[in-house]
């Protein structure tokens, strides 16, 4: 067997019927979201995470299954609005999909 080598995520794509929802939802918990558009693509969201991973949130389009996900976040608490004391927290966003916020 080999060793393993290292992986990283890069993207991460949320589709949403809630857009602007989201939006507030996720820059509460204090990512920098930009709004873009590629070509004649949907504007939509971008985030760029400390470690360069990019989150994106777009408008979901009629019948796709946007809320079977769980999703993790270590955040600074005492810049998320509103602020979050130290330690582990069970959201839900918008759309329903459980975010676990790890806050410092």
């Amino acid at each position: 067997m080999s060793d393993p080598k290292p992986v990283g995520v890069t993207l991460l794509v949320l589709y949403s019927p809630q857009l602007e929802e989201c939006w507030r939802f996720y820059q509460g918990l204090g990512l920098d979201f930009a709004a873009e558009r590629h070509g004649q693509g949907p504007e939509h969201y971008a985030a760029v995470l400390p470690n360069g991973m990019v989150f994106e949130l777009y408008p979901a389009r009629p019948g796709r299954q946007t809320d079977a996900l769980r999703l993790g976040l270590a955040v600074d608490g005492n810049t998320a609005t509103p602020p979050l004391t130290p330690g582990r927290h069970i959201l839900t966003d918008p759309d329903g999909r459980t975010v676990e916020v790890h806050s410092t």
